[in-house]
C-alpha cells in the first residue's frame, strides 16, 4: 500500500482534474457519490452590469462579494476581520480551494451575517483562520478541500473588479479570484477609476463581463455605470487615464482654421499644425513632473464685426471646415478643443450645432465670454460677459451627452482674464462628467498678466483647474517655456499659444 502523503496526492489530484456534471448529489460528508466535493456554481450577472460593493465594514464587503459571485460553494474559508494575518491566510486557502473567503466582524451580528451567508451557499463545512468561530449546521474542518472547477456560467466573459485597496478587500479579492473574476488594484492615492490608464485597460479588455467596484472609497463616486462604461471605450489620454487635468498637462495652438491673423494655428495647414504643437509640447517635457500632451484649440463660431444674416454678430463655420483639423489631431492621439464666440447669440445654442464633434472622445468644449455680447453690444467695442447660469445650462447639455453617449470625461474651459466675464461665479454647478478649467488668456506686460492671474484664484473652486495663455506678438514679453512653468503658479494644466 503506498505511503498516506501518496494517496493523498492522488485523492487531491483525482479532485482538481475531475470533470463533468454541473451538478451532483452530494452525502452528508459533503462529498458527492464519486467522492468528489460538489462543484460550486457561479452568479451570472447581465454583461452590462455594475456592482458597487462599497460598505464601511470589511466583513459586510466580503459577505457581498460572495453574493455577488457564487450562488452556491461546498464550503468557505473564515477570518476574523480584525487580524491581518488570519485574513491573509484565509484569503490564500480561499483562492487555492475556488471558495469565498468571509470575513467576520465584531459581536454576534458578525457571526450571524457569516452564517447566514454559508447557509445560502448551501456549504456543508467551513475552515477558520484565526481565533473564529460561527455558529452554523455547517462542519468546521481544519483544512479547506479544494473543489473543482465552478459551473461559471459565465465563463466565456468573467468580471473584472475594480478594488481601492488589495490589503483592505483581501477576501473579497480571494473570492473573486476564486470565481474566476480579473482582478486590477487601483494606484494608491487615486480614488476615480477614469484616472488610471490601468484601470480603464481592464475594464475595457473586460468589456464582455460584469464589472465591480470593490472598496470604501467608491462609495463617493457619483455615477459609477456611467464611468464603466466610458472605460469601456478604451480611451486613453496617452498613457494615462480618461480624467483630463489628472496627471496631465497640454501645450495647444489655438485659432481658426486658414486664418492666420486669430492665432497661429490657422498658419498652416492640419498636418502641419500638428508638427507645431508637437514641437511646441516637446519644449516643456523636461519641466513638467506630468507627460505634456500637444492639443488644439479651434474656434468653430468667430465674433464678426457685422451682424450677418442671422443678426448674432458671430459667424458659425460648418463642422466640415473643422473636421480636417479634428481627425489629425485625433490620429496623432491630440485632444481638440472647439472654441465657442457667440456674439449676440448664447452658448448653449451655438454648442448644440457642434454635437457631432462632441460626440467624439477627444473633443471638448470651450467658452469664451468675451465674446458674448449683450443685445446693443458689438465686438472690440465692450468686453462681454456671461452669468453663471448660462454656463451651467452649457455644463449641463455637455455632460448630459457624455453620460448619455458613454463618452469619457471632457474639459469644460472657461476664458476669462476679467472678474466680471463670468458673473456670479461661485455659483458655477460642478458634473462628474466634467473637468472645469479656467483660462486666463490675457495678454500684455507680464506684471499686468501676473496680476490678473493672481486676482481670478481668489474664491475660485478648488476642484477647478487652471490655463495660461503665451501671445507671441502682443505680450511684452512672451514667457518662454521655462519661465511659464516655474513663474506661474500654480503650474498651469494648460498652455496655449495665440
Amino acid at each position: 500500500m503506498p505511503p498516506r502523503s501518496t494517496r493523498a496526492l492522488a485523492v487531491l489530484t483525482a479532485v482538481v482534474l475531475t470533470s463533468g456534471v454541473a451538478a451532483c448529489s452530494s452525502g452528508p460528508d459533503g462529498h458527492d457519490a464519486r467522492g468528489a466535493t460538489p462543484r460550486p456554481t457561479l452568479a451570472a450577472p447581465a454583461r452590462d452590469a455594475v456592482t458597487v460593493i462599497a460598505q464601511d465594514d470589511a466583513a459586510e464587503r466580503s459577505v457581498r462579494v460572495s453574493r455577488a459571485f457564487f450562488r452556491s460553494a461546498p464550503g468557505a474559508v473564515v477570518a476574523p476581520a480584525d487580524s491581518a494575518d488570519a485574513v491573509r491566510s484565509a484569503a490564500s486557502a480561499a483562492t487555492r480551494a475556488h471558495v469565498p473567503a468571509l470575513l467576520v466582524g465584531a459581536g454576534e451580528a458578525g457571526s450571524a451575517a457569516v452564517a447566514a451567508e454559508l447557509e445560502r451557499l448551501g456549504a456543508t463545512w467551513y475552515v477558520a483562520e484565526g481565533d473564529v468561530t460561527v455558529s452554523t449546521h455547517a462542519e468546521r474542518r481544519t483544512t479547506a478541500v479544494v473543489s473543482r472547477a465552478a459551473d461559471r456560467g459565465r465563463a466565456s466573459r468573467p468580471a473584472t473588479v475594480v478594488v481601492a485597496d488589495r490589503t483592505a478587500d483581501a477576501a473579497g479579492v480571494a473570492t473573486a479570484r476564486a470565481a474566476g473574476a480579473q482582478v486590477v488594484a487601483m494606484p494608491s492615492g487615486v480614488s476615480d477609476p477614469a484616472a488610471s490608464g490601468a484601470v480603464v485597460s481592464a475594464l475595457h479588455d473586460g468589456e464582455d463581463g460584469a464589472a465591480v467596484l470593490l472598496g470604501r472609497s467608491f462609495a463617493q463616486l457619483p455615477d459609477p455605470s456611467w464611468v464603466v462604461r466610458a472605460a469601456r471605450t478604451g480611451y486613453r489620454i496617452g498613457d494615462g487615464g480618461q480624467r483630463p487635468f489628472d496627471g496631465h498637462r497640454y501645450v495647444a495652438l489655438y485659432g481658426a482654421p486658414a486664418t492666420p491673423v486669430l492665432g497661429v494655428l490657422g498658419e498652416q495647414d492640419p498636418a502641419a499644425s500638428v508638427q507645431r504643437a508637437r514641437d511646441l509640447a516637446g519644449q516643456y517635457r523636461d519641466l513638467s513632473d506630468v507627460p505634456v500632451t500637444p492639443a488644439f484649440e479651434v474656434i468653430a463660431t468667430v465674433a464678426a464685426g457685422d451682424a450677418g444674416a442671422d443678426g448674432d454678430y458671430s459667424t458659425e463655420l460648418p463642422v466640415s471646415r473643422l473636421e480636417p483639423y479634428v481627425d489629425v489631431a485625433h490620429d496623432a492621439g491630440m485632444p481638440t478643443i472647439i472654441d465657442l464666440q457667440p456674439g449676440r447669440t448664447d452658448f448653449l445654442t451655438q454648442a448644440k450645432r457642434y454635437e457631432s464633434l462632441l460626440s467624439r472622445p477627444d473633443v471638448w468644449l470651450a467658452l469664451d465670454p468675451e465674446w458674448r455680447l449683450g443685445p446693443d453690444q458689438v465686438p472690440l467695442r465692450q468686453i462681454g460677459s456671461v452669468s453663471a447660469d448660462e454656463v451651467n445650462r452649457t455644463s449641463a447639455w455637455l455632460a448630459d451627452l457624455v453620460e448619455r453617449k458613454g463618452l469619457p470625461p471632457k474639459a469644460l474651459v472657461l476664458h476669462q482674464f476679467r472678474l466680471s466675464m463670468i458673473t456670479d461665479r461661485s455659483a458655477i454647478e460642478s458634473h462628474p462628467q466634467l473637468d472645469v478649467l479656467v483660462h486666463v488668456d490675457g495678454q500684455g506686460s507680464q506684471p499686468d498678466k501676473q496680476a490678473t492671474w493672481k486676482a481670478l484664484h481668489v474664491g475660485a473652486a478648488s476642484s477647478w483647474h487652471w490655463g495660461w495663455k503665451d501671445f507671441i506678438d502682443e505680450d511684452t514679453p512672451m514667457l518662454t517655456p521655462a519661465q511659464t512653468m516655474s513663474e506661474v503658479e500654480p503650474t498651469p494644466s494648460l498652455v496655449t499659444y495665440q
